[in-house]
């Protein structure tokens, strides 16, 4: 029998409350700025999230992760923050974050947000007292470094964002470093008291109610104190498209003491009961590093890194290889995974040619809903929105401006949600939005895609319920059955539910064996017929009667 179209089954009884709340959740990302402004001023807003809140619940998903909102002169949008305590007053009030976080509880949803901690913006008032003086009570909050003899750099360290990551200040006399823009200081993070600073923040919003974190880019907290140089990379193969490119970043990330603090903030969130933390981690040591803080149940509870994100095509091997990169073992971590968010072009447009569009991203978003560990969607990504070719004179992202055309593409990732089709700015603002909407967003508005029943946004939300609905695919473990060129064939187990998960993830119909024995159908997307998987088709079985 052929078996066309979606379709889904009802399912089992969701798994057992003792299980923690964050352990296969499903996490929303929201980029605060393209999300939903009310006040006309073209960027999004804290009361935009509220009001929609009720469409994130409806999504099924477990927890909403906010981007930064903090006080900030925007130099790289909000990842350089000028007060953690405080909300920039583009997206609102303090209140208005206590009200959105009363109504997400309301609905059931738990609030992460981000905490910025390698970096400040260089206009915070710690790193003023800072730069004021060499023997001042914070002269050492900050990475400061004398010249070397000629009166280069201290190390050959290079900034992601291009160039060298030091910086001349005459007031000290000294260069600072900063990982990434020259506003952007990197914070000592081996200072006791710079550490205590951070777990103070880390307190006052846990007390107003947030439900755990997202460190960003933590593994560069701590560089090495001797100010190493970096070897250069020897893999003359990769594409070098920045000075950041050409080294192995052995000493400015990564160093051994990190996990120290990690167990010391990990002490500060278990105060505070069922919290849950997640660590953004990049680099060519990201696997390592992203076990080292999740390790021993006494760090974070789980990291991500970029396997997914900057990929160049989405593989069944490039799928196992970072599955079976974390075991399910004890004192191993828990991993996140996302195909999308604000750093990387949309998944859409980066893997597959435009014809395939439709179909690929269904199975993207069933195998994504499949795999072990939690889930990250970003905004936009449930619509099957696609990546906006913004012109350069359009252009807002320093990273994009500094290195056109060879850019990370982090504007086009960033356009306003569409909310309404034939609203002005398809309802994100009543103003000029801060970055151009899509010019095929119109037909992948919300309010188009709510009124089908076979859209992109229910599909979505058939794989999320699935998920939910299935202990094996939220907290099971996982046994890679098939691996290559095309297909992935994988079995989610949980005590006595089984269910197989098989995609083909390319442009060409794929042979497979389907089960023997009693099964049922879950969910299915595109042409599937017994021993053949159409183009970019995907299905999920429970196996056993």
């Amino acid at each position: 029998m052929t078996i066309t179209g979606d379709a889904a089954l009802p399912l089992p009884s969701p798994q057992s409350a003792a299980v923690e709340w964050w352990r296969g959740a499903a996490v929303y990302q929201i980029y605060p700025r393209s999300f939903a402004d009310t006040n006309g001023d073209g960027i999004g807003d804290l009361p935009g999230i509220t009001r929609h809140l009720d469409y994130v619940a409806g999504l099924g998903v477990d927890a909403i992760w906010i981007s930064p909102f903090f006080k900030s002169p925007q130099a790289d949008f909000g990842y350089d923050v000028s007060d953690y305590c405080d909300v920039d007053p583009q997206f609102g009030t303090l209140a208005d974050f206590d009200a959105l976080i009363e109504r997400a509880h309301q609905l059931g949803l738990k609030v992460l947000i981000d905490q910025v901690w390698s970096h400040t913006s260089d206009q915070h008032p710690w790193f003023a007292e800072s730069r004021a003086s060499q023997t001042g009570p914070k002269a050492d909050w900050y990475v400061w470094a004398d010249p070397k003899p000629d009166g280069s750099p201290p190390s050959n360290w290079q900034s992601v964002f291009g160039g060298p990551a030091w910086t001349w200040d005459g007031r000290r006399r000294q260069y600072y470093l900063h990982n990434f823009l020259k506003e952007q200081p990197q914070i000592n993070g081996h200072n006791p008291a710079v550490q205590d600073a951070l777990l103070d923040v880390a307190r006052f919003w846990l007390d107003r109610g947030v439900d755990g974190f997202r460190l960003d880019a933590i593994n560069f907290l701590m560089p090495d104190p001797a100010l190493t140089d970096n070897p250069p990379d020897p893999d003359l193969t990769r594409p070098r498209t920045r000075p950041f490119d050409y080294q192995l970043r052995l000493h400015n990330q990564g160093h051994p003491d990190i996990p120290r603090f990690l167990e010391r903030l990990r002490t500060v969130l278990d105060g505070y009961g069922a919290r849950f933390t997640v660590a953004e981690v990049g680099g060519d040591d990201a696997a390592r590093e992203m076990r080292l803080f999740t390790a021993e149940g006494r760090r974070l509870d789980s990291a991500y890194g970029f396997d997914f994100l900057y990929a160049p095509a989405l593989t069944p091997d490039l799928v196992a290889e970072t599955l079976t990169s974390w075991p399910d073992e004890p004192g191993t971590g828990w991993p996140s995974w996302a195909f999308e968010n604000h750093d990387a072009p949309r998944a859409v447009s980066r893997w597959v040619t435009p014809e395939y569009r439709d179909a690929f991203a269904r199975v993207k978003m069933l195998l994504l809903g499949c795999l072990r560990g939690n889930v990250i969607l970003y905004n936009g990504e449930e619509l099957g929105l696609t990546q906006v070719d913004v012109p350069f004179e359009k252009l807002r992202d320093p990273e994009a401006i500094a290195n056109w055309p060879l850019t990370l593409s982090r504007d086009g990732a960033r356009t306003p949600m569409p909310w309404q089709a034939d609203a002005a700015e398809h309802g994100f603002s009543d103003g000029e939005p801060w970055l151009p909407l899509g010019p095929d967003h119109r037909e992948l508005a919300v309010d188009q895609q709510e009124a089908d029943p076979r859209s992109m946004l229910a599909w979505t939300r058939a794989v999320l319920s699935t998920r939910r609905g299935s202990a094996a695919l939220r907290t099971g473990t996982v046994l890679i059955e098939r691996s290559d060129e095309q297909v992935l064939v994988m079995v989610r187990a949980k005590g006595a539910e089984r269910v197989l998960c098989a995609f083909n993830l390319l442009d060409r119909p794929a042979t497979w064996a389907e089960p023997q024995g009693p099964h049922a159908e879950l969910l299915r997307t595109g042409n599937v017929e017994p021993g053949l998987l159409g183009p970019y088709a995907g299905i999920v079985l429970r196996l056993g009667s």
